[in-house]
């Protein structure tokens, strides 16, 4: 049975850290995803990344099924970008861990990635539009950044700023 985990909130310094390769797919492995799938719809969002939970470990979940569509799950394992487009798209884009903060970000409109599924297989596919905004920002958590570090520093400074004030507000709470 699946498991909500609390998620962290920037600037919590394990969002910054890089994440270790996964070895192998064991049951625990299987009941991190499942957990992460869980808290991720439970948010709701349509991707969650494990250090985002504490766990330092490449592995992210998404689903970028529009509302009227059927859930389409997905995980990956030790994903990596194998080609990315030159040509870009900006769209707004928010973050389970910077809650209520949405911004613009430009990255490539159609992204290669190659991962590991949960039964060990390696997996190549294209993303485009939505999916490759996500396979991105997940893939950068994974990496110890956040969409934010996209930004000016100003702005940045701001966010940072209002999430340090929204973590007092809760621990006072």
């Amino acid at each position: 049975m699946a498991s909500l985990r609390p998620i962290l909130i920037h600037p919590d310094p394990r969002l910054r850290k890089v994440a270790a390769p996964v070895r192998g797919v064991d049951a625990g492995l299987r009941q991190l995803a499942d957990d992460m799938l869980a808290t991720m719809y439970d948010a709701p969002g349509i991707g969650l990344a494990a250090p985002q939970i504490g766990v330092m470990k490449q592995v992210f979940v998404m689903d970028c099924a529009g509302k009227d569509d059927a859930p389409d799950p997905m995980v990956f394992l030790n994903p990596v970008i194998t080609w990315s487009s030159e040509e870009t798209e900006t769209s707004e884009e928010g973050c389970l861990s910077i809650p209520d903060i949405f911004e613009e970000v430009t990255r490539p409109a159609v992204v290669r990635l190659r991962w590991m599924d949960l039964e060990g297989h390696v997996r190549e596919e294209e993303f485009h539009d939505r999916p490759a905004v996500c396979v991105q920002h997940e893939l950068d958590h994974l990496n110890g950044k956040l969409f934010i570090d996209y930004l000016g520093p100003i702005r940045r400074s701001m966010i940072t700023n209002k999430m340090k004030k929204l973590k007092r507000e809760k621990a006072r709470a």
